[in-house]
């Protein structure tokens, strides 16, 4: 049996704001299907990577290949494009467009022509989300807000979901919902690089995890083998 196809391999990564270097050095692969934790504390550099491989941060060196592509300068709009969506910390969704507009303008074909995240499935996903189709995005509760986050990436049809703190500040039966939609994905086939502070539910949630400590990995590995390291406790300062 053949290995699985690799979605992302991004090989010594350097990343600086101005004068600040942050990141030193990071390797990180993802392949087809699978799901990768990032963690590590606040100011260790889990943004500063995630915003380097989707194109945000200019100031970078190293090699990003996504789909066997060289996206190591691409814009954000070319990762995209390639099959990369993105559910920001803060959600990012339009506040004057209702649920449905938020969802439709999403909407298109994946790379390959897949088309199975639906405008349906989502809404089946989210029923909550069913219920308030003509409300503002800004009339939305946070986990309302999050939901539409997630179904609007879905509904591009990516390959690779990147989830940045997608429970953050939400009730804790949101936060089940959520991490059910997640594991839900997960089935479906899209690989996802998840951060999120409950170190515990991303390890149960995921195939691998790397740990960060001041832009440089500490820890990496299958995730069973990261939960029982007994550095992992002290590298996230729990």
């Amino acid at each position: 049996m053949s290995a699985p196809e690799l979605i992302l391999d991004a090989r010594g990564i350097h990343a600086r704001y101005g004068s600040s270097h942050v990141l030193h050095g990071i390797d990180l692969k993802i392949a087809q299907g699978e799901t990768v934790g990032l963690l590590g504390r606040n100011g260790m550099g889990k943004t500063t990577l995630i915003r380097t491989l989707l194109g945000h941060v200019t100031q970078r060196d190293g090699q990003i290949q996504l789909f066997g592509t060289d996206a190591s300068r691409a814009k954000p709009h070319e990762v995209a494009r390639l099959g990369v969506a993105y559910v920001p910390e803060g959600r990012g969704v339009f506040p004057n467009l209702t649920v449905r507009e938020n969802l439709v303008m999403a909407a298109r074909r994946g790379r390959d022509g897949r088309s199975d995240w639906s405008y349906d499935r989502v809404l089946a996903t989210f029923p909550r989300l069913k219920e308030r189709l003509g409300n503002l995005g800004a009339q939305l509760s946070g986990g309302e807000q999050q939901m539409l986050s997630i179904g609007r990436a879905l509904m591009t049809h990516p390959q690779l979901v990147i989830l940045d703190e997608a429970t953050e500040g939400l009730a804790p039966l949101i936060v089940v919902e959520i991490w059910n939609v997640i594991g839900d994905i997960r089935a479906s086939g899209i690989a996802t690089l998840i951060v999120d502070r409950d170190y515990r539910r991303v390890l149960a949630h995921s195939d691998h995890a790397i740990v960060l400590q001041k832009g440089l990995v500490e820890l990496a590995g299958r995730s069973a083998q990261v939960a029982a390291d007994p550095a992992l406790t002290g590298l996230l300062g729990v």
